[in-house]
């Protein structure tokens, strides 16, 4: 497929694109991108896109089509709570092209509210994903952050798992703002189709809305730990855990110096319950 050209005029991220329409002015119908997908739902102010991961895919490939900045971020509910927090923050998720719902209790509160959401899209499931679609359709990635040596190794990996990947370049780098200008360098000569963050959040996200649009790239993640799971530097839980929802309780065990940050889980319930 032919790359479309980077526009720097096309609108970044928190600036979004008018919804297609059909000349009799109705909104277009976008093959994996329903109506319904676009509707979402809102919980404690946060929106969530109710997009499945097929969805998410297809909607890439319209932004590597269209150029210019997108973001997407993995919203779970450490990143409600912490809005609530951070100003900043909540803008940055109220700006982002897409907030996938990370997180299984956004199913929860999602289906308290009668809006029930399509599916859980984790960034560690969708960067595989995503690198198995970029296989086949030419996308370029590019990975960012992580310990040194992570990113290019699990950029190796990607494309041992997926052969045809391009992974136009990898670098750990750094959150700091002194480091930006020369990042930003970095990613636009590489000039990727995906850009994956992985700063922990919310370090990643603010990256991304601050610096997306001097990146130019179409699409851009933030992706938490997911770059360690795919080189074993991190176990993800069972699949069996994984598929009762139990994932954060083996997190909990495995790394117990995040109890701290899971405090964050039942405050959400309350707050939700609480409404």
């Amino acid at each position: 497929m032919t790359r479309a050209a980077h526009d720097p005029g096309t609108p970044g991220p928190g600036r979004r694109h008018p919804e297609r329409r059909t000349a009799a002015g109705a909104p277009a119908v976008v093959e994996g991108w329903s109506p319904v997908e676009r509707a979402g739902v809102r919980i404690l102010g946060v929106r969530i896109d109710a997009v499945t991961f097929e969805g998410m895919l297809d909607r890439i490939g319209e932004w590597i089509e269209e150029g210019g900045p997108h973001q997407i971020c993995t919203v779970n509910p450490e990143f409600v709570m912490a809005s609530r927090r951070d100003r900043e923050f909540a803008q940055v998720l109220e700006a982002a092209d897409l907030c996938i719902a990370d997180g299984v209790g956004l199913l929860w509160a999602a289906k308290r509210q009668g809006k029930p959401l399509p599916e859980r899209v984790t960034g560690s499931d969708g960067v595989p994903l995503i690198a198995e679609r970029a296989a086949r359709e030419g996308w370029r990635l590019y990975l960012l952050g992580a310990a040194p040596g992570i990113a290019e190794a699990a950029g190796a990996e990607l494309v041992r798992r997926f052969p045809g990947l391009q992974v136009v370049g990898t670098y750990a780098g750094t959150p700091s703002e002194k480091d930006a200008p020369g990042i930003v360098e970095r990613i636009r000569a590489a000039q990727p189709d995906v850009l994956f963050v992985a700063y922990g959040a919310p370090r990643q996200d603010l990256w991304i809305a601050k610096h997306g649009a001097a990146a130019g790239v179409p699409a851009m993640m933030g992706v938490g730990g997911s770059l360690d799971f795919i080189v074993g530097a991190q176990k993800r839980a069972p699949e069996w855990m994984r598929r009762i929802n139990l994932e954060w309780l083996y997190r909990l065990i495995t790394q117990p110096w995040r109890w701290r940050r899971q405090l964050a889980l039942p405050k959400f319930v309350w707050a939700v319950v609480r409404g």
